[in-house]
Parts: C-alpha cells; structure tokens; sequence
C-alpha cells in the first residue's frame, strides 16, 4: 500500500471512527506524557544529587561545627577549673589569715608561720615543705592549725606535723590547737584521742 493511500485511509478515519479517533489522541497524549515524565526524571536526578552533595556538605559543617563547640566548652571548663582551683585557694589562704588575725586580737596570740622540709615525706607521704603556726606560751610553743575545714584526715596529718616539728626543734608542744568552724564528728572523735583542742566556734 503506498503512503499516500495510507495517509488518506488514517484521515478517514480519524473523520468518520470516532473510536479511532480517541485511540489516536490518546496514544499522542501518552507519548507527550512520557516525554514529560522522561524530562521530569532528568530534573528529579539532578535534584537529587543536588540535594545529597548538599546534604554531604552540610554533614561535614556539622561534624566541623561541632568539633569546634567541643573545643569551646573544653577551653571554657579548663578556665572554670583554673579559676575555680585558683579561688578556692585563695578563699582558703584569706580564710586562714582571717583567723590568724582573730586568735592574736581575742586571745593573745602572736602566731608564726614555721616551716620546715620534710625529707622522708612522714607528714604527707611523700617530700615536701611542710609549715605549721606556731605560737608561745609561757615560753613553751603551742602549734596551731587553722583551716576552713576539718576532716579526720586533717586531725592525723597534723599530729604528724607536731612530731615532726618536735624532731626538727627538740621542743615538744605544749599544745596543739586546731581552729575551723567546720569540724566533722569524726574529727573530733579522733582529735579527742589524739590529745588535740578543736575550737568550732570562733
């Protein structure tokens, strides 16, 4: 059949069938909407790999920004520590000289810091400079340990302190004072068997 006679045949019918017609029409829509579909997928690919480099990327801002805020906070607790470290010992120093203060207005004493190496490390465990306030009495001294707290622990660092003072000066205490106005009950339990006066309420 030559196509011509071909072409004149499919106008026919598309004229006189209206059931080809409807055939012809939607076979030409579903061709255009297969075209649509192929460019939309085009575009739905690269928006795809759009949106996974930019997820990528984000990722890694991510993973950067927190590594930084790690770093912050490090940085930020390591100067709380230090300050806190740095107040804490200045709080107690200032504490100390306070009541050093207190002891020589109200009761008389005149103390002095003694200070001493401690070689064969008896008071701490280990070598190290040890000191001790240091009062006097009638000519005897009287060792006197101040602090904004004490624990049994204190109690029996600071006999060992006593005896290292005796051994170093020859003189044994008169008396050995501890000062605080925070003193745990087993503190003074043990400064009782010790032979220690604790005085809390100064």
């Amino acid at each position: 059949m030559a196509l011509k006679e071909l072409k004149s045949r499919i106008l026919k019918l598309l004229r006189e069938d209206e059931e080809f017609r409807y055939a012809v029409a939607g076979l030409i829509g579903l061709d255009e909407v297969l075209k649509r579909l192929d460019r939309h997928e085009e575009e739905l690919v690269r928006l795809r790999e759009d949106m996974v480099k930019g997820f990528e990327r984000y990722g890694t801002e991510l993973a950067r920004l927190r590594e930084d805020m790690n770093r912050g906070f490090e940085l930020v607790n390591r100067h709380i520590s230090a300050l806190g470290a740095r107040w804490g010992l200045m709080a107690e120093e200032a504490f100390r000289e306070g009541l050093r203060g207190v002891l020589e207005k109200e009761l008389g004493f005149k103390v002095e810091k003694w200070k001493t190496y401690d070689e064969e490390g008896k008071v701490f465990g280990y070598p190290s400079e040890v000191e001790i306030d240091v009062t006097v009495e009638d000519g005897e001294p009287i060792l006197v340990e101040v602090s904004s707290h004490v624990r049994a622990s204190d109690v029996y660092q600071f006999k060992r302190k006593a005896e290292l003072y005796a051994e170093k000066t020859g003189k044994k205490p008169k008396r050995l004072i501890m000062v605080s106005p925070y003193v745990d009950e087993k503190a003074v339990e043990s400064s009782g068997r010790l032979g220690i006066e604790v005085y809390a309420k100064v």
